[in-house]
């Protein structure tokens, strides 16, 4: 029996040949095995339970709409927009896809795989921000060009890019959905990073909404300052250079947690933050095996 393409009238009804067609191009049947990844998609996490259903309305009716992709190398094609139907048709065992090829470079394949994203299913807060960082380091666009081109205010696109301030235990709450981008936001009014972390714990315990959290953070800011000690009793305060700030930055990054260097006369000191065990485990394999989960 032959499996339903699931386009009606056949791929050639979708692009009329030869009429007003893109010289650019061009609707073909393509293996599943000759289709890789777009290595510039911002998407990071796929829905298991999504995808379970995607998968059985591919077996059962195939792929109703071609995918997007660009050719990379003889008979091999690089993904700019479809991965979710791609990952659908590999497990339903697709031997081929409909796909529309199109030359692209690569800051054109991950503006569309970027727009065609934000346009269908949402990504999650950090992942429309790490897509957005990608244009911005390795494409040289600004702010407003980004916003320009995905369809999005520039105030939206930098308070997106503000959740990589948020300390890494936060984004991962946000990243697994726990957290909301509002509330991500709402946590920002803080710059307080322990405070932050401990915020986002109670909003997860007590399923506080963005107007509360908006509250409290208001209130935290609203507390007086405390009493200074008597001069003989207080410390001073440790002065870092923008090198050690930078370090700091750096490495808070790279372990996605909080990281303070101090600097003494001689010897110093690195105090790396963990949440708990899990979280140290996984800091522990990023420093010794170089592995980010």
């Amino acid at each position: 029996m032959n499996r339903r393409s699931g386009l009606g009238k056949g791929l050639g009804s979708l692009i009329p040949p030869d009429t007003g067609r893109d010289s650019a191009s061009e609707l073909l049947e393509i293996p599943v095995s000759a289709i890789q990844a777009n290595e510039y998609q911002p998407r990071s996490r796929f829905e298991e339970e999504a995808l379970v259903s995607l998968t059985d309305s591919v077996r059962e009716l195939g792929i109703l709409q071609p995918l997007l992709v660009r050719q990379v190398g003889p008979d091999r094609y690089e993904l700019i927009a479809g991965e979710r139907r791609w990952r659908a048709a590999r497990r339903a065992g697709l031997p081929t896809v409909p796909a529309v090829v199109r030359e692209a470079d690569n800051k054109s394949s991950l503006e569309q795989a970027v727009v065609e994203n934000l346009h269908r299913e949402d990504l999650n807060a950090l992942e429309q921000a790490a897509a957005y960082q990608q244009l911005i380091d390795e494409f040289g666009m600004t702010q407003d060009q980004v916003s320009k081109r995905v369809g999005r205010s520039r105030s939206a696109v930098a308070n997106t890019l503000r959740l990589f301030q948020l300390p890494g235990v936060v984004q991962r709450l946000v990243a697994s959905g726990e957290l909301s981008a509002g509330h991500a936001r709402a946590l920002l009014g803080s710059p307080d990073r322990a405070y932050q972390e401990a915020l986002a714990k109670q909003i997860v315990s007590d399923g506080l909404n963005v107007r509360q959290v908006e509250d409290l953070v208001r209130d935290s800011q609203d507390q007086p300052e405390p009493e200074p000690e008597p001069k003989a009793k207080r410390n001073k305060p440790e002065v870092k250079s923008a090198a050690v700030l930078e370090l700091e930055e750096v490495l808070g990054r790279h372990l996605d947690t909080q990281v303070q260097v101090s600097v003494g006369s001689g010897r110093g000191r690195l105090t790396v933050e963990y949440a708990d065990v899990a979280d140290l485990e996984r800091i522990f394999n990023v420093i010794v095996e170089g592995r980010v989960e």
